[in-house]
């Protein structure tokens, strides 16, 4: 599907692997709208990319909001496709160090936020895309956020991996549920990606997690997840997968 002069929506587009994403869609010719929150710095972001960028206050937990940044990026042209890459961390154990039960709120919060959150978008996107004309034979794409958390989830990941497994969970059963529309959904499931995250850490613990991917040698490149994200969008025969973007890594426990 060629998205020229189509509309598409980031979430999570202010930083990381979601303003490389918008990046790239204005490269190949598309309308992008920025969904982020207040606090991101998204309006920086949509002025640096140009005048086919907007920038949309919105929390992926409000469906208001997101109903909002959906309506925000059809109104230059049909919406055509999403890439959804906002998401949150958080450590949380089962029990704690102090022999505490873990916090299930806490752990609640991680999955509001990233399934319910990647549920929220791809539903309410979906609806909208439901009423485009078919181009090559979609009316549109939407392209999930998972990790490799969600096959080997770390100690201190159990709310985290939990999320991401079920993003997995979703991919398969979103493409099913709306391949009557003409939409295809696909997840990716990035490895140690250089992102901000990353890039607070201190220099060695950046070269030791690099050299822990079997080939090559180093974090991934969020221009590399960008282009992933375009080829699902473009291509389409990809449909209900999960693509590991991962240099072959397989987390061990910490």
């Amino acid at each position: 599907m060629q998205i020229k002069d189509q509309s598409v929506l980031v979430t999570g587009g202010a930083s990381g692997l979601g303003l490389a994403s918008a990046r790239g869609l204005v490269e190949a010719g598309a309308n992008v709208v920025i969904a982020d929150l207040a606090s991101s710095q998204g309006r920086d972001a949509a002025a640096e990319l140009g005048p086919s960028v907007s920038f949309v206050e919105a929390d992926v937990t409000d469906p208001e909001q997101v109903t909002a940044a959906v309506s925000a990026a059809g109104k230059r042209a049909p919406l055509r496709a999403v890439v959804h890459t906002a998401g949150r961390g958080g450590s949380i154990r089962l029990v704690d160090r102090e022999g505490n039960p873990g916090d299930p709120t806490a752990y609640a919060d991680v999955i509001r936020t990233n399934l319910v959150g990647s549920f929220t978008v791809a539903s309410i996107a979906a609806a909208e895309m439901a009423k485009n004309e078919p181009i090559d034979g979609d009316r549109g794409a939407i392209v999930l956020t998972a990790s490799v958390a969600a096959y080997e989830g770390q100690i201190g990941q159990a709310a985290y991996a939990s999320s991401k497994a079920g993003i997995v969970g979703l991919t398969l059963c979103a493409a099913r549920d709306l391949a009557n529309r003409n939409i295809r959904v696909c997840t990716i499931a990035p490895g140690l990606m250089d992102t901000p995250l990353l890039g607070r850490l201190r220099d060695d613990i950046r070269a030791a997690l690099a050299e822990s991917v079997p080939h090559p040698h180093r974090l991934g490149m969020p221009d590399e997840f960008a282009s992933l994200a375009l080829e699902i969008i473009r291509n389409g025969y990809l449909n209900g997968e999960t693509f590991r973007l991962d240099g072959a890594i397989r987390m061990a426990p910490r």
